[in-house]
């Protein structure tokens, strides 16, 4: 099941009016709600302290018989995480029986980008949390995206489109195929950015992380230059 978190960060509607539209379900952190709705669109369902959502949201949510799951402002998670984690058990829930129901689930995070430094930090540990839950996270705006992997993933992009690897632990062992500059089960470390600024050969590329776990970010080519 394809499901998106939409959070309270830096948004461009135009690109959400149509990026939204690819979803089967979108789940909204609180103040997340007012992109959605701004876009043309309603949540699946509301998760938060509700501090964020414009009032007039929330009674469109409350008159639409949105699900919402209120919580106290003063509590030990941020809006995100009990968002993701709402959609983490929605996916759980889709893929009973599944006979892929063993692989790791995807979850599409958007408007998590921009703004507080903090916040973003924080919603890399989230990320880095529901990996090992199996979930992978990828963080989404106009201009780029961002997921972490441990293990082997196959990209698709295009010739020339630009794409960073950094690992987020102390190193990283990696693989890579059909990158300009490729690795052979080299050894990246977390305090150099030697895999920064690579590209696409063609239209696919494979990255192998055999130990440690490293954030990939892809750059759409209005933003590489």
């Amino acid at each position: 099941m394809n499901i998106a978190v939409v959070a309270n960060g830096e948004w461009n509607q135009e690109w959400g009016k149509r990026e939204l539209s690819t979803y089967e379900r979108l789940i909204a952190a609180d103040g997340g709600a007012n992109r959605i709705i701004e876009s043309g669109y309603l949540p699946d369902a509301l998760v938060g302290d509700l501090d964020s959502i414009k009032e007039e949201n929330l009674e469109i949510c409350r008159q639409q018989g949105i699900r919402i799951l209120s919580y106290p402002c003063e509590k030990d998670e941020t809006d995100l995480e009990l968002a993701l984690d709402y959609a983490a058990k929605v996916s759980e829930e889709e893929a009973n029986g599944d006979s892929d129901a063993g692989r790791i689930k995807e979850i599409f995070l958007l408007g998590a980008t921009g703004g507080r430094i903090d916040h973003l930090l924080g919603n890399l540990s989230i990320m880095f949390g529901f990996l090992k839950r199996g979930f992978q996270i990828r963080m989404k705006d106009p201009h780029q995206e961002l997921w972490l992997l441990a293990g082997q993933k196959k990209l698709t992009g295009l010739k020339g489109q630009k794409l960073s690897i950094v690992p987020v632990t102390e190193k990283a062992i990696v693989r890579t195929e059909g990158l300009y500059y490729p690795l052979h089960q080299e050894v990246l470390h977390q305090d150099s950015p030697r895999g920064i600024s690579n590209a696409f050969l063609g239209d696919e590329a494979l990255i192998e992380v055999s130990s440690g776990t490293v954030a990939v970010v892809t750059l759409h080519s209005n933003f590489a230059s």
